[in-house]
């Protein structure tokens, strides 16, 4: 007898390779029949609490703004300051500002989802919210480097609760309706950080730009502080909306009548009992378990990843043709971006809500980190159209190189769109890695820490990599770079796979 049929059938392992690992149901009962019952009559979907993805929705909207909308003005804001008479080191001190955010936020992270482990989702959602509103008004008022760092620093530390909002959907949310609520939820991270430059870049130094508006002897003497003003009523308004319309959904401290879906802990649906409370679990116990180590693991890869391409691709976008680059002005930059962030907006709308319902998660997130090798080895292939189409008069590109570039851009763009995927992914596999409901904040804050952690470096790696690598005169020598990360992307790649891995082991 052949092992196939002492362990199992035959056409059940065949079907196994055809739909996924083993997570994915096998259409066949035990005679080898095909069997589409679950298939044509498909579990009916839970109805999406809109209130409250609503209110959620907009609450994610707050971390992205107060944290962009500093970014068209920094440079100008430490110039005033007068903080050096050498206008290159103003750049040392933007990136200073422009960090104090993360690195506070990096510490906090994974203590606030803890806490809301205890006390309750909805106070921790609340006070991180009006403390971001606070310090964000408070920056506006800065009149030297401390107070700007301050209010960085603690708007960073309180924007620490995204650990939480994420649990809370995970809460608000079972395996039947969430394929449709993380995509909508997922769209509000780009929105906010369109918004928030918007909001900077159109509101700051509002007495010198629209004087029959704003001439007021206290703009002149705040010139950022309209802009913080406006992005702080936003948080604000998000505070309030949490306080009068989220309910709590941390089941020990859930009301009784309160909203409660059926959770997906562990891969098991079971709801929650609020009669039950355990203690969360701590950072030790967590990454004991191979499917929770897994995911922070490939967390990391994926933000560091994900972040040092966007630096890579604009410091490419930038340098000159003969060093590697495109020789791109800071608006067509701008238009690359902008395109970047309507195929993600695409994608999440279009895209995330049927792989999430047709695929198996772990596959998908592997599939997504999968693309990133090529999102860095195709960027040389750019600079070789452009070099191959200069006009020899010019010394530009021609208009049919160009067009080129831009069709290069665009595809280029939408594979590392489709790679940033793996976030909604992750959180759906995050909600699933928890051991139990009372240690969902405490998973989703480790998770969250460890990419944050790769956010805060990431940057200053790919930049400083590709500056090494643009040193040299040999053209080869220009892409190493290009080695470099596409190695790292296969070791993110291999680290994902160990998702899959994980999942079996919690059978």
């Amino acid at each position: 007898m052949s092992a196939s049929t002492s362990s199992e059938p035959a056409y059940k392992d065949a079907a196994r390779r055809v739909f996924g690992d083993e997570e994915q149901k096998i259409p066949f009962d035990d005679h080898g029949h095909y069997n589409d019952h679950d298939r044509v009559h498909p579990q009916e979907a839970t109805p999406l609490p809109k209130m409250q993805l609503l209110t959620l929705c907009s609450v994610r909207l707050v971390d992205p703004i107060a944290f962009t909308q500093i970014f068209p003005y920094v440079n100008e804001m430490m110039e005033r300051l007068h903080l050096t008479n050498d206008p290159s080191k103003i750049g040392f001190y933007s990136g200073l500002v422009e960090s104090s955010f993360a690195i506070s936020q990096l510490f906090t992270i994974y203590h606030w989802a803890r806490i809301s482990d205890r006390i309750g989702r909805k106070p921790v959602v609340l006070a991180g919210i009006f403390g971001i509103g606070l310090s964000t008004i408070l920056l506006g008022l800065a009149h030297s480097l401390g107070v700007v760092l301050l209010a960085r620093s603690i708007a960073g530390f309180f924007s620490g609760n995204i650990a939480v909002i994420h649990s809370v959907l995970g809460e608000l949310t079972d395996s039947t309706n969430q394929a449709v609520a993380f995509p909508i939820y997922g769209l509000f991270w780009p929105l906010g950080a369109i918004i928030g430059p918007l909001l900077g870049g159109t509101f700051s130094n509002p007495a010198e730009r629209f004087p029959n508006v704003f001439d007021y002897a206290f703009l002149k003497a705040y010139p950022y502080f309209l802009p913080c003003f406006v992005a702080g009523c936003v948080s604000l308004c998000g505070a309030a909306l949490v306080y009068f319309c989220l309910e709590e959904t941390l089941p020990s401290k859930r009301h009784r009548g309160d909203y409660v879906p059926m959770r997906q802990v562990g891969g098991e649906h079971r709801p929650a009992d609020p009669e039950k409370p355990q203690e969360p679990a701590s950072i030790r116990s967590l990454l004991a378990i191979p499917l929770v180590k897994a995911l922070c693991l490939s967390g990391f890869a994926l933000a560091f990843l994900n972040t040092g391409f966007d630096v890579t691709f604009v410091l490419f976008s930038y340098s000159a043709i003969e060093r590697g680059g495109l020789n791109f002005e800071a608006s067509q930059i701008g238009y690359a971006l902008a395109i970047s962030g309507v195929v993600s907006v695409l994608l999440q709308l279009f895209c995330m809500p049927y792989l999430l319902r047709r695929f198996d998660h772990a596959r998908t997130y592997n599939t997504c980190m999968a693309i990133w090798p090529f999102c860095y080895a195709l960027m040389p292939g750019l600079n070789l159209i452009a070099r191959g189409g200069l006009d020899p008069e010019t010394g530009a590109p021609t208009p049919a190189a160009r067009a080129f570039i831009w069709m290069g851009i665009a595809g280029l763009l939408m594979l590392a769109r489709t790679a940033c995927l793996a976030y909604s992914v992750s959180m759906i596999l995050v909600k699933e890695s928890a051991p139990d409901p009372s240690s969902l904040g405490a998973t989703n804050g480790l998770c969250q820490f460890f990419m944050c952690f790769a956010r805060s470096f990431s940057p200053a790696f790919a930049s400083s990599l590709f500056a090494f690598a643009n040193g040299f005169d040999a053209v080869i020598m220009r892409y190493s770079w290009v080695l470099v990360m596409a190695i790292i992307s296969f070791l993110g790649t291999t680290l994902s796979r160990r998702i899959a891995e994980g999942r079996r082991a919690r059978r």
